[in-house]
């Protein structure tokens, strides 16, 4: 199972989005970010930022951070989403493949050490993130129902959160 403690465990887990905040990632030499955006951001099924969302992006851009969505889903969901906040995009990212991360950082000219990759998927987000040498945060779902899509994931994830749990690795409370 060690092989799966390095691969899907993430750096740092947080309740959300609202936790992170430029202060902390800038102590740890932090220069960008790579966040997913549904049920990250905002829940799946919601088009636009909310207020206090758009409040963190301006938050991450005062300080300096770049930011840049990377998500698997279409680009007419992403674009909608992303073009308002006037930040970089990338869609149909194939995670976990690692592809578009290292799109991303040439695109923010960052290196893997000074990014964190924020998501709310183990087996998509944690994983792209683990496998290419990036700091993984991962947060706590927004919604609690997902696309019929991630919940083959969810219930994997589920299964490694217990274990993981069970081991003593991971101490924070869903």
């Amino acid at each position: 199972m060690g092989i799966f403690k390095k691969y899907l465990l993430p750096s740092k887990y947080a309740k959300n989005i609202f936790e992170i905040t430029p202060e902390e990632l800038t102590g740890r030499g932090v220069k960008a970010i790579i966040t997913d955006l549904d049920n990250t951001l905002v829940g799946w099924d919601v088009e636009l930022a909310t207020e206090e969302v758009v409040s963190w992006f301006n938050s991450m851009s005062e300080e300096g951070i770049k930011v840049t969505i990377v998500s698997n889903n279409n680009e007419a969901r992403v674009a909608a989403f992303a073009t308002p906040l006037k930040v970089d995009y990338i869609f149909n990212a194939r995670k976990p493949m690692g592809a578009a991360f290292k799109k991303a950082c040439r695109a923010m000219n960052v290196k893997p050490e000074e990014t964190v990759v924020i998501g709310d998927q183990m087996m998509t987000d944690v994983l792209a993130a683990n496998s290419n040498g990036f700091y993984s945060i991962m947060v706590v779902p927004v919604k609690a129902n997902d696309e019929w899509k991630t919940r083959v994931n969810r219930m994997m994830e589920r299964r490694f959160l217990a274990y993981f749990k069970r081991k003593g690795y991971i101490n924070w409370e869903e």
